[in-house]
Parts: structure tokens; sequence; C-alpha cells
């Protein structure tokens, strides 16, 4: 149900948002596209190398995201709980079953209806391992949150965290917010391993809503707040005429 004028400016921070119905955008695009809904190039986040090849810097890899695609099913919330997460029955360490409560990678649903799977962007500045205020090691050079040097992703030494929080607030203050704070031991979690170069949700997502890419992004809505980029995605999905 498309909310009133009033409720979409309160809901998505000031964005004016008008015009048709669901139903009729639906139609109109069905009928201008063929039934292929696509709406241009700038709702998928493009990938771009940090530096020309060869020249020895550092290539970030994270997972990206067709938001044309994604249909929130949620598929990539279990299968990375599956992949990064670890129970133990009976003695035998097993994978997670898959529960999302355990997902480093989240969908987060806005009304009217968008879906944004919410995730760490390896940023290539890292707030939060800037933001952590732990002494590097002297031999390897590490805070508490340090990248891997094998994938560029950004790691928890949960042994030298001392649960400041200041990882979590400096992404949610200036990236996705996506890093939360365990509630008994208030150290982070939510941060992409990407599945030391293997990210499961990117291989398992039915709708080929997901890749990866190795070199960083540059998109408008990089590491965008996801209330921001609902915003976005709303205006242009139900309301702008082009």
């Amino acid at each position: 149900m498309i909310q009133s004028k009033e409720h979409n400016r309160k809901e998505f921070g000031g964005t004016d948002v008008t015009g048709v119905s669901r139903r009729e955008f639906m139609r109109d695009i069905a009928l201008s596209s063929g039934g292929a809904i696509t709406f241009g190039a700038w709702l998928v986040e493009e990938a771009e190398a940090q530096g020309p090849p060869g020249m020895g810097g550092p290539r970030y890899g994270l997972v990206i995201v067709d938001f044309d695609k994604c249909t929130g099913c949620r598929t990539c919330e279990s299968v990375c709980a599956n992949a990064n997460h670890t129970v133990e029955v009976n003695g035998e360490t097993l994978p997670d079953l898959g529960n999302p409560a355990h997902s480093r990678i989240r969908v987060e649903v806005f009304h009217p209806p968008v879906d944004i799977p919410n995730r760490c962007c390896q940023c290539d500045d890292a707030p939060c391992v800037e933001a952590c205020p732990v002494s590097p090691d002297p031999t390897t050079g590490r805070k508490a949150l340090y990248r891997d040097e094998n994938t560029q992703a950004v790691k928890v030494d949960y042994d030298r965290c001392i649960a400041c929080g200041s990882c979590a607030r400096a992404c949610e203050s200036m990236r996705t917010g996506i890093i939360m704070l365990n509630p008994t031991t208030n150290q982070p979690e939510g941060i992409c391993s990407l599945c030391e170069g293997d990210p499961q949700c990117v291989k398992y997502c039915p709708f080929g809503a997901l890749s990866y890419s190795q070199g960083g992004v540059m998109s408008r809505h990089y590491a965008m707040n996801p209330e921001k980029l609902a915003a976005m995605l709303t205006a242009h999905y139900y309301y702008e005429q082009d």
C-alpha cells in the first residue's frame, strides 16, 4: 500500500515522493520494457579498480548489489549464517543451520516495498579501523581491527578488542551501520569476512543480485546509510516519471 505524501516525506528523511500507484507503476514499466524491469545502471554499484593493474597497491574486495534484481528473499542471510557461524552439537562443531540472526548481511525492508541488502562495504578508508583506539601491535602493526593480508577484508582480533564500541559508532555515523555490538561481550559483529575470497551469499543468490568485485566501488550510493538509499530507490521505483 502506498502511504500518504506526508507519511513518505517523514519516512524518508524529507524526500518528496509523490506520484503514481504501485499498480500503475508496475503496469507502465511492463508495457515500456516488455516485462523486463530495468531502471538504469546507477542501481548497480559500479566496480572500479583502486589503481592500474600491476601497481602493487591493495585491491579491496567486496560484495556489490544490483537492486533491480534483489527480491528480498533473504537467502543471502541464511547462507551467510551457515558459512560464518558454527554451533556445537554433542561436542561436534557444525555449520550454523542458517539462522538469519547470525548473518553478516541483513536485508532491511522499507515501505513502500524496497529491500536493501545491507552489508560491510570494506570501505577503502576503513573508518572502523581508524576509530579503533587499540595501539598497533609492534610486530604485525595490527589494531584490534585490521585488514587481512590476503583478502583485504576487515577482521577483528577479539583477544585484543577492548569492547569500546568505537568501530560500531564510526560505521553508524559515517557508513552503513552494519557493525553491531554483541549484547553480552560488547564486541563488534557483522563485519563481512568475504568467506576468504569466495562469498557464499554471491554464490547462492537465486536471482544474481549479488556479485563479488575486487578493486572497490565508485557509485553515488556506495556505503550509503540504508534509510537514505531506501529513499532514493523508493522515489526512483515508484514516483519518477522518466
